[in-house]
């Protein structure tokens, strides 16, 4: 009997040393003991790697100080003790602080431990998950961001849409007023009513461009300009729009590079920032900066000119910030705003082959930085001259719907053309062949088993002197042009389609 119980003591002796050198020899966790206070009773060679202390510096301490200051201030450790007696587990994921003041993300287990129904302390467990939490929110955000651009994909295609009818409506209704315009003589009733409806056809049109620059369906025509030169150009516009209460300021590095731009929605994006910025602000400063930038690990990785706008105004609130670019979305009173600005602006930079980049701080401003790709040369851009230019000739019009047909042939027929109709690429080639054409005018947008942008690159190749115009008030096949051919934005009017035509190389 008494052989027996040695051997049972020698058993448990050995079975409580292997469980000691067990838990000791341990890296990747903290396994240590608190009293029923919370004082540390025991310390492994894993709370030491991972929280720094040696046992003699922790052992006979309060596991308190291993929480951050805030946590300790509001109870947060003994709290933790209070519930593992209470529900028999405690469980959490949380920042705890090293012994050299650093942080680290930890997931902690508390168990309370009992012997003949008395607490004799605590069996706690630490594992620092810093790393795996880095992962799960670069996780995390990938998602996001790819919803976020499913979600501006799906809007875009939609606003898309939308933007082609109603371009065509327009372009029937701007058309008309040219004709109304000579036809109601000098009458003032008639003349304001039309100037009336002039007004609201280019605010319907400005509106349309912006939803297809958003969708990344407008048909532009990039060309290279000068950053600098181009935001000197629109310095007074931005000046007058900003009012007397707002300062804006500017500072353009010397030397920056060229970029390939539209220039027209170049400049509107650059109003449309300035003017949300103003409207940010009860009075401040606008600083409007360009200067070049080379990304490098990213995924966008190049060289880029990179144009700010920084206001100093209320910064834009966490919960409203991944909704600023969604069309028609705006903090602004109703009647203030369309919701189109940063819209237009997103689907500038992206369409540019560049991005749009926010940050922002409540009670500190905000600052909008458009990246655009760096081009290598550039060209002044010339000013127009609004006057129309008489022409003469036979022009093949490529249109399939009728009303805005009819409309073209009028303006057309106005400027001195003789004008034949089709509706489709394969007619066009039809009355090709009889000749007498002296240039093609064709909508991209058509029926059929060819577009006009194919139509125009199967003449170019087949008929190389015959000049080509192209319209569009939408049309991913634009978005290819890439300055191949000129193109003529839906609606125009009789001194755009003069002019352009004016321009085709003879």
């Amino acid at each position: 009997m008494f052989k027996k119980d040695q051997q049972q003591e020698r058993d448990l002796f050995e079975s409580e040393r292997n469980f000691r050198l067990l838990v000791e020899g341990v890296t990747d966790y903290a396994l240590y003991m608190l009293d029923p206070t919370g004082v540390v009773t025991s310390w492994n060679i894993g709370g030491q790697r991972i929280k720094g202390y040696t046992p003699t510096e922790i052992i006979g301490q309060h596991f308190s100080r291993f929480y951050t200051e805030v946590d300790r201030t509001n109870g947060k450790p003994l709290r933790a003790l209070r519930i593992a007696c209470e529900q028999g587990r405690y469980e959490e994921d949380g920042w705890r602080v090293r012994k050299d003041g650093t942080f680290f993300w930890a997931s902690v287990v508390i168990d309370p431990i009992y012997e003949d129904g008395k607490l004799v302390g605590f069996a706690k467990i630490t594992r620092d998950i810093t790393e795996r939490r880095e992962v799960q929110l670069k996780l995390e955000q990938i998602h996001q961001q790819l919803a976020e651009s499913q979600k501006l994909d799906a809007l875009g295609q939609l606003t898309g849409g939308v933007a082609h009818d109603f371009n065509n409506l327009l372009m029937i209704i701007s058309g008309s007023l040219h004709t109304l315009k000579k036809a109601v003589g000098d009458d003032p009733k008639c003349q304001r009513a039309i100037s009336a409806i002039e007004g609201a056809t280019k605010r319907g049109a400005s509106l349309t461009s912006q939803l297809l620059t958003f969708a990344r369906r407008q048909s532009v025509n990039p060309q290279a300009v000068d950053v600098a030169e181009r935001i000197n150009a629109v310095r007074e516009v931005l000046d007058t729009g900003v009012g007397s209460a707002v300062t804006l300021q500017f500072d353009v590095a010397p030397g920056v590079w060229p970029v390939m731009v539209d220039v027209t929605e170049f400049e509107t994006a650059l109003v449309n920032l300035v003017i949300n910025a103003r409207d940010a602000m009860t009075g401040g400063v606008i600083t409007i900066s360009a200067r070049n930038d080379t990304l490098g690990d990213e995924a966008d990785a190049g060289e880029y000119v990179a144009i700010a706008v920084e206001d100093t105004g209320a910064g834009i609130a966490p919960d409203i910030l991944s909704k600023i670019f969604d069309p028609f979305f705006t903090t602004k009173p109703i009647g203030k705003g369309t919701g189109l600005g940063l819209s237009q602006v997103h689907g500038f930079a992206h369409q540019a082959g560049g991005t749009v980049k926010v940050a922002s701080e409540l009670g500190k401003g905000t600052r909008f930085t458009i990246l655009l790709p760096r081009k290598e040369t550039a060209t002044t851009t010339e000013d127009v001259n609004a006057a129309e230019i008489s022409g003469s000739g036979t022009v093949l019009l490529v249109e399939d719907n009728p009303e805005v047909a009819a409309v073209s042939i009028g303006l057309l027929e106005q400027l001195g053309y003789t004008v034949r109709l089709v509706a489709n690429a394969e007619a066009a080639l039809r009355e090709l062949e009889l000749d007498g054409i002296d240039l093609v005018f064709s909508d991209i947008v058509m029926p059929g088993k060819m577009d006009g942008l194919s139509l125009a690159r199967h003449l170019r190749a087949t008929k190389p002197g015959l000049p080509i115009l192209l319209a569009s008030g939408y049309s991913d096949a634009a978005l290819s042009v890439r300055g191949d051919f000129p193109i003529l934005r839906k609606p125009y009017e009789i001194h755009e389609l003069s002019q352009a035509i004016a321009k085709l190389p003879r």
